[in-house]
């Protein structure tokens, strides 16, 4: 009964696509094999979105993997040495709200495809500037993050429209997993490039070539229409019931409202803003780490005399080696225990995802400020608790984008995942890299230059992102009084 359910539904959606009213009527070659083997074509798709997801966080992390050097090459100090990650997150956070309004309009997989085509190209590009012209550097940085957004907005929806609640978790999780997999990849391939060829330049020259693969991929695998997995947008609830919406079958999937009145209705969406804010309490961390470990890291070393001062072309870069490893390491089993965690709480506790989200957020604040602390003395207990801090920051990728994926009706949810990089990275990450920049110069301004306080102004400035991850908890804990509320008004 279930299979000519299914196969009649099949007939009534062909041709919904994934977000446009607009579509031209063509079809990918895949199309006619996806309608042979639906369960076939959603895993080559859900492959295909995650192969891009781990270029893009590549490319977003070559940059800290080889800072050291960038620093060197340009001679900057630490506050122009964080603007450069400023620079990509603000582009990266102005692009996404508009890559989601015409993601909840025009065709995703055209969207997609430019914005690969676009970053790979720059990436490609920025690999040829000389030490003369770092503000063209920089300026490269910002259009790389641009293109970035156009991905991280739009495949979500995708996701979302290719599995109801029960698997949908558990593919955004594979999704997610790739963030850290790609970050930590970031700095491993930065490091190793630049150790082996002797020029960190070469570093943004493998990157190009995977987008390159990822876009035909994405021609020829991913197909330019798509039906839901039923016959109307059914969510399951907190409690485990099915609940349908007011969505219709044959109803497009295109929003129908401005996108002013998306806005307004998100503002009012109280688990949808204290999720962000909790999120954007994540960014901040993530970015201030993601940028400036390494390089903490080092200076560490240097005043423990593990390592000499970098005086050589290129510089040691085993810490980006061994911080790369690790960020690998505890994105894949932070995001896999999230999910768990989540299913599994879900059927006791109707507020399990963002219970969740808000303790992991207050272990991972105390671990990084001990981490932090013993760094001057121990620097084997500074990377075991860096861990445990990043292991916890990653259980909440999946599940953070799940509580919006069922706190906003479909036909708002690019907007909202838009809106909410743009919250939590002109509030997060945008600033954190050069915050923490900025604060370590004026502390070393006003001492003796020495190691010893450039270590400590690092370490002095890095203690505020172990204050904003307690903040970030609270907001999850805030987000937690009006999930269900929420949940219910999308689900009508």
């Amino acid at each position: 009964e279930d299979e000519d359910t299914d196969s009649l539904l099949q007939a009534l959606l062909e041709g919904q696509n994934y977000g446009t009213a607009a579509a031209d009527g063509t079809q990918s070659p895949s199309v006619s094999v996806s309608q042979n083997n639906p369960g076939k074509r959603d895993c080559l798709v859900v492959a295909v979105l995650c192969f891009g997801n781990l270029i893009n966080f590549i490319d977003w992390f070559i940059v800290p993997g080889i800072l050291l050097d960038i620093q060197k090459y340009f001679g900057l100090s630490d506050g122009k040495t964080g603007l450069l990650q400023t620079v990509f997150t603000l582009c990266y956070m102005l692009a996404a709200p508009i890559f989601g309004y015409l993601g909840d309009r025009y065709n995703r997989k055209i969207i997609l495809g430019a914005g690969i085509f676009f970053w790979s190209g720059v990436t490609l590009g920025s690999s040829f500037i000389t030490e003369s012209h770092y503000k063209i550097f920089v300026l490269s940085r910002g259009l790389v993050g641009i293109g970035s957004a156009s991905y991280s907005t739009i495949a979500p929806t995708i996701i979302a429209d290719l599995f109801e609640e029960g698997k949908r978790t558990t593919v955004l999780s594979i999704f997610y997993i790739f963030i850290p997999v790609g970050s930590g990849c970031g700095y491993m391939l930065a490091a190793g490039m630049a150790e082996s060829t002797g020029d960190w330049h070469w570093a943004f020259r493998v990157t190009p070539c995977m987008g390159g693969l990822a876009l035909l991929l994405l021609i020829l695998l991913v197909p330019h229409r798509i039906q839901r997995k039923a016959a109307a947008h059914r969510a399951r609830s907190i409690s485990g019931t099915i609940c349908r919406a007011d969505e219709k079958p044959d109803v497009h999937r295109t929003a129908k409202t401005t996108w002013c009145q998306d806005v307004g209705s998100l503002v009012k969406n109280c688990s949808f803003v204290c999720s962000s804010l909790g999120l954007t309490a994540m960014a901040f961390v993530t970015g201030a780490l993601g940028m400036w470990m390494p390089l903490f890291l080092y200076r560490a070393q240097v005043v423990q005399g593990i390592v000499p001062p970098c005086l050589q072309e290129s510089c040691n870069s085993s810490n980006s080696l061994i911080f790369g490893g690790i960020t690998i390491g505890t994105g894949i089993l932070g995001i896999i225990a999230g999910a768990e965690a989540a299913r599994r709480l879900r059927k006791r506790n109707n507020k399990a995802d963002p219970l969740i989200c808000a303790t992991s957020m207050f272990i991972s604040a105390l671990c990084l400020y001990i981490a932090l602390m013993v760094a001057q003395t121990n620097i084997l207990s500074t990377f075991i608790f860096i861990a445990f801090g990043e292991l916890f920051l990653s259980v909440n990728w999946a599940v953070v984008t799940d509580i919006l994926l069922y706190v906003v009706t479909p036909r708002r949810q690019s907007t909202a995942i838009a809106l909410q990089i743009l919250v939590s990275h002109l509030l997060g990450d945008a600033g954190s890299p050069y915050l923490i920049g900025v604060i370590s110069n004026a502390i070393q301004a006003r001492n003796i230059p020495s190691l010893q306080w450039s270590f400590r102004s690092m370490q002095y400035s890095f203690a505020i992102c172990a204050f904003v991850g307690v903040f970030g908890g609270g907001f999850f804990l805030l987000t937690s009084f009006y999930v269900e509320e929420d949940r219910k008004e999308a689900q009508r």
